[in-house]
């Protein structure tokens, strides 16, 4: 039924384009997913923790939380994700007090490395890294000057996988160190790197990386994961060197494709457990003492790489609407320090 009323409203004008991108093209789109975005915090109940604790079930390695952003303790359902073969489902909920969505049960953060124990090597390297590098240095791009030149300066690529975006730092000569909870994705990252040092567990178990001076930290795809973002950010934020950046790229929790598919949004994976907008991330940076966030628009790999299928009329609307209105499906964000 959707899909014919879709037809009759748009006829085929629009087929040829992915449905992420559409989104941004098609009239009324902007519109449509607001308006669904605004009926389901309607629907929703907002629950004391005393009430949500009593409708869901908590698992070996799991807790419930309050928000870690503003200490709200009270909670509003919104999702219920699920893995297509059953594999995984949790509840993802809203904070009333300040916007923020988050995982709740959460993971503890002293079992987070059971998630990344065994295989996730293979995720990083598999399907998932097809164009990764492409990705990196589309977003290296949209947050110039910062990664352009790595000459004499110090860079930290937290949570460095497999080393795919170390190996572009060395290129662009940083001083380039990486930290990740995956062992295998360690050793395949020593493999594949020729200077950069890559070491498993926390920065601050490493004397080279705990001494500081960085001039630039990285999280590619990593604020998401971290079940402690607070703490976890204050500490990089005391790695930097005076005048330091931080690179962000995360999923996009106040993007028009969360809105529209709810449930079956790509940002809610597995191992996510933090969900960050342009509304809530500067809340996060601030509370971990960085001075200011700044935002780039991210419109997606193949338009930002120049090998899109999209007419230039197409790229150029979609480009004026994805600044319009949300940033893009990922938040390209830089913490100053």
């Amino acid at each position: 039924m959707k899909n014919l009323i879709k037809k009759m409203v748009y006829g085929q004008r629009y087929d040829h384009i992915p449905w992420p991108q559409q989104v941004y093209l098609r009239p009324g789109e902007r519109q449509i997913r607001m308006w669904q975005r605004a009926w389901r915090l309607r629907r929703a109940p907002v629950l004391s923790l005393a009430e949500y604790q009593a409708r869901v079930s908590v698992g070996e390695i799991e807790e419930i939380i309050t928000c870690v952003l503003c200490g709200e303790s009270r909670q509003q359902p919104l999702y219920r994700p699920r893995a297509r073969d059953g594999s995984w489902e949790y509840s993802v909920v809203r904070c009333p007090g300040c916007g923020f969505l988050y995982r709740n049960p959460n993971i503890r953060p002293e079992r987070l490395g059971d998630l990344y124990a065994t295989g996730y090597s293979r995720f990083l390297t598999g399907k998932y890294a097809r164009n990764r590098q492409r990705r990196y240095r589309v977003v290296m791009d949209a947050v110039s000057p910062v990664l352009d030149d790595g000459a004499g300066r110090r860079l930290l690529d937290f949570g460095c996988g497999a080393g795919l975006f170390l190996e572009l730092a060395e290129q662009r000569g940083f001083d380039a160190y990486g930290v990740d909870l995956s062992p295998d994705s360690v050793e395949q990252a020593r493999q594949r790197l020729t200077r950069a040092k890559v070491f498993h567990g926390s920065p601050l178990t490493v004397a080279e990386i705990a001494a500081g001076g960085f001039d630039v930290i990285t999280m590619w795809s990593v604020l998401a994961h971290l079940p402690r973002p607070v703490e976890d950010l204050s500490m990089l934020r005391g790695l930097l060197a005076p005048g330091g950046k931080l690179v962000i790229l995360t999923v996009n929790a106040g993007s028009l494709h969360l809105a529209g598919l709810a449930d079956r949004w790509q940002g809610f994976t597995r191992n996510h457990l933090m969900f960050y907008s342009r509304d809530t991330l500067p809340r996060l940076l601030s509370a971990a003492g960085f001075s200011r966030t700044s935002f780039a628009s991210f419109y997606g790999d193949e338009v930002a790489a120049g090998v899109s299928k999209l007419s230039p009329t197409e790229i150029a609307r979609l480009k004026r609407r994805v600044d319009a209105t949300d940033g893009g499906s990922m938040l390209v964000a830089v913490g100053h320090a």
